[in-house]
């Protein structure tokens, strides 16, 4: 009787703790990231009563006889399977599909979350506002390349504040020079282009019609401010008899030094592959020249593989980090943290830090969060069986008091 006691006793107990656990899910069914918990239950030690024995001389075997003491509490599971995506429509709203967590740290210890509700900071971080945790990536050179083989950093994004500019490096020529032009006739072409500073340069190109009725050469010339233009000794446009170019094959390159002394010298590569020679008009333009005049970062972008993509005020678009996300061999061995946080363990693993969507990792949605995972049909359907399970457990209580009650009796 008195065994009946404690095992009841024990399943009251850890019904319990699996209504709590319940609670919780139930409770943050709206938690931005969160994982619902399962909770396991083990039968508790059973005392024999008599053992087995083999079967022998005719007889058959007997098994075992055994009163089981209750149950305990197995463990208390983490479920991470992947909550639903919500649109926000916010830029800074991020969403994981797959495995993987964002890492974020407050200045000395780092931490793990799914909780992608990111915002910038007053000096330009990317951070979680809730918190004030930083998110951790890595930030791109001045050229807009990054390297994520580096040590993890926070990630600023300086609308208003970043100003670039963007040397020229090419110009595409494009259009008809006049096949039936005479000799020595000209078209000119004035191409603006700018330096390491920023500053505009206006060069004229001019095309002259040589003897040869197949061929043009060219020459360009330059305002005072970009001193003298150094050119390649062949300047001659050759095409073939469809009117197609013939030569040169690679662009031919021309360099100039600014008169300005903080400006470097400007190397650009000459683009002719789609220059004809027909009997029309000289129409000759330029297509497009790469360079940019200085402009401020406006607005960013972040793509599926975490990259920030800055969008300055001269069209110039340039990287300006990439996010980093950490996956781990068991995820479940995570410890809770609380602020939708998680910590390693000894049971975790060590963080696989990396690039989103590579070696398993997920890849970022954008302007989206993921909601929590929990189920609340089947948390309500667990609630019922538990709540019935406790209800049970205290029967056996009252009933083995009233036996043992009775048997107190018997002394009357």
């Amino acid at each position: 009787m008195l065994r009946s006691l404690f095992a009841a006793v024990s399943g009251m107990q850890n019904m319990q703790t699996k209504i709590d656990v319940i609670g919780n899910n139930i409770a943050n069914v709206n938690t931005t990231g969160f994982k619902y918990a399962r909770v396991k239950f083990q039968d508790m030690l059973s005392q024999t009563l008599r053992g087995a024995s083999a079967p022998q001389q005719g007889r058959g075997g007997i098994n075992p006889s055994q009163v089981g003491l209750g149950m305990v509490l197995g463990s208390i599971d983490n479920i991470h399977t992947q909550g639903s995506l919500q649109p926000t429509g916010r830029p800074e709203d991020l969403a994981i599909q797959g495995n993987g967590f964002f890492v974020v740290s407050d200045g000395s210890r780092v931490f793990y979350t799914r909780d992608g509700s990111f915002s910038r900071g007053s000096d330009g971080d990317l951070v979680n506002a809730a918190t004030g945790m930083k998110v951790l990536g890595w930030t791109a050179a001045s050229d807009g390349t990054i390297d994520p083989t580096g040590p993890v950093g926070p990630i600023n994004i300086p609308l208003g504040e970043k100003t670039i500019a963007k040397a020229t490096e090419n110009i595409v020529f494009m259009y008809n020079l006049d096949a039936n032009a005479a000799v020595n006739d000209t078209h000119s072409v004035s191409v603006d282009v700018y330096d390491s500073l920023g500053v505009r340069h206006t060069l004229t190109f001019t095309f002259k019609k040589g003897t040869n009725p197949n061929e043009w050469t060219w020459d360009v010339t330059g305002g005072t401010d970009a001193g003298t233009i150094d050119k390649p000794t062949d300047t001659t446009l050759k095409f073939n008899m469809d009117g197609s170019l013939e030569s040169p094959t690679t662009p031919p390159e021309i360099k100039f030094t600014p008169t300005n002394p903080n400006a470097a010298e400007v190397s650009i590569k000459l683009n002719f592959r789609a220059v004809t020679q027909l009997a029309a008009p000289s129409t000759l333009d330029y297509k497009y020249q790469d360079g940019f005049p200085p402009g401020e970062l406006e607005g960013f972008t972040i793509g599926s593989d975490g990259v920030i993509s800055g969008t300055y005020s001269n069209g110039l678009v340039r990287n300006l980090g990439q996010i980093a996300l950490a996956a781990f061999g068991n995820p479940e061995g995570l410890l809770k943290a609380g602020d939708n946080l998680y910590q390693i363990t000894s049971n975790s693993g060590e963080p696989r830090i990396g690039t989103p969507g590579t070696q398993g990792r997920g890849t970022i949605q954008t302007a989206t969060l993921e909601m929590s995972n929990v189920d609340l049909a089947r948390e309500l359907t667990e609630m019922i069986i538990t709540s019935r399970a406790f209800q049970a457990n205290s029967r056996v209580v009252t009933t083995s008091d009233e036996i043992l009650q009775e048997l107190i009796n018997l002394k009357r």
